[in-house]
């Protein structure tokens, strides 16, 4: 070969196109997919009202000031290197002091800290379900555990709450799910995406089922501090010796969404040890979750939190104009929440529409995004839909007239 010359390359055509992962087909997350459409809708100028995703933060709610200060100063301090894979120190610490404060006992050495609840969905479904495996999961859900228990291969089995009993679980209907491939009973309490908080023997009742069948409860507590009538106790304070895993972070309470920084905490049943193991090699295959945020759990757990009272009072504000508006549109009900800024009323749908059908109509006429309940797990023709009340009262206020307005021209063209 001589050297500088020139290769003549022909183009290689009709190649065929790159496959992906059968595992891809099964996964969705409806509250970002939709805003694809809202992008459209942009597009052709119409303003959208963005409420779809629960992030205070863009509704201009602020991170306390004290949480940032914290971050600000391990960044200047240096701390900007890779973090121990299983969280540093002081955060751990904090989270397993902040747990034994209210009432399940737990060390530092079963906390981690995750990239935000999200990350600890996965890190706990995967060290815990094989292929083919059940995980048992509250319909209407957050999609998130869906798409994860897809990607593994596993099978959601969807046990209904009730929207004529406040959101609370059929527990007969959760029963007559078990199989011997369930492994895991996901609760969120409180839950996204209705906002119910399950009374005390509900609690119970999901503890001695788990305990009957051997199953690992996985407790999203994420909204625990939001609650509008105040904190809900962790789910471990019932049974320190349950086979519990808990699950928070920074986003919500703590007003820091986009710093990703949440924790899991195992409790301290020694047959969770195993699974403890397991979580922590996951963990280091990733090799850490954000240095820098961590630094500011201290703040928040164990610094002035008086944000909290005045979050709380904005959000019960904000759910009683949301019943208060929803309620009065006809054809419509709304089971009024009791935490987080999640509503999700239903409409009598004429026949053959969907859920979806209405959802993606609002957000065509009036730019009003939502995320429609069969994203959730519900029936298409259940008519439900998730709204997030974090707009200010005047903003809401206009945006379910327009709501309202839509939703009487819908059912008269039908």
């Amino acid at each position: 070969m001589i050297v500088g010359a020139k290769m003549n390359l022909m183009p290689i055509t009709n190649r065929p196109t790159v496959s992906v992962a059968n595992r891809v087909s099964h996964f969705s997350y409806a509250i970002r997919n939709i805003v694809d459409e809202a992008k459209n809708v942009e597009a052709r100028g119409l303003r959208v009202r963005y409420m779809n995703v629960g992030d205070p933060v863009a509704y201009g709610f602020q991170s306390p000031p004290h949480l940032i200060e914290a971050v600000e100063r391990a960044l200047r301090d240096g701390y900007n290197g890779y973090a121990p894979s299983a969280g540093v120190i002081q955060a751990r610490d904090a989270v397993a002091e902040d747990y034994t404060k209210r009432g399940m006992a737990v060390t530092a050495d079963r906390v981690l800290i995750t990239t935000g609840t999200s990350e600890g969905i996965e890190l706990v479904l995967t060290a815990l379900v094989d292929e083919g495996d059940e995980v048992l999961v509250p319909v209407p859900t957050y999609p998130l555990y869906t798409a994860v228990i897809a990607k593994l291969g596993a099978g959601a089995k969807y046990y209904r709450t009730d929207p004529n009993q406040d959101w609370m679980p059929d527990l007969d209907h959760l029963r007559s799910l078990i199989t011997p491939r369930t492994r895991v009973l996901v609760v969120v309490d409180p839950n996204n995406p209705t906002g119910a908080v399950y009374p005390t023997h509900i609690r119970r009742a999901l503890i001695d089922i788990a305990e009957e069948y051997g199953l690992v409860i996985v407790a999203d507590e994420v909204y625990s501090e939001v609650a509008h009538d105040g904190p809900v106790p962790l789910l471990g304070t019932l049974d320190n010796d349950a086979p519990i895993i808990s699950l928070s972070s920074l986003s919500k309470a703590y007003l820091a969404p986009g710093w990703r920084t949440g924790w899991m905490v195992v409790g301290s049943n020694s047959r969770l040890d195993n699974v403890l193991v397991a979580m922590k090699r996951l963990a280091d295959a990733r090799l850490c979750s954000p240095g820098p945020m961590q630094h500011a759990v201290v703040a928040a757990l164990q610094g002035d939190q008086s944000h909290l009272d005045e979050f709380r009072s904005a959000l019960t504000e904000r759910a009683r104009l949301t019943i208060e508006c929803l309620s009065a549109i006809p054809a419509m009900s709304c089971v009024p929440p009791r935490a987080a800024f999640y509503a999700m009323p239903s409409l009598a749908l004429p026949p053959g529409r969907t859920d979806e059908d209405f959802v993606l109509n609002l957000l065509r006429e009036t730019g009003i995004l939502c995320v429609y309940g069969s994203g959730f797990g519900m029936a298409p023709e259940a008519g439900c839909f998730r709204v997030v009340f974090l707009a200010s009262p005047q903003e809401l206020t206009m945006t379910y007239n327009d709501i309202a307005a839509f939703t009487e021209h819908y059912l008269e063209k039908a």
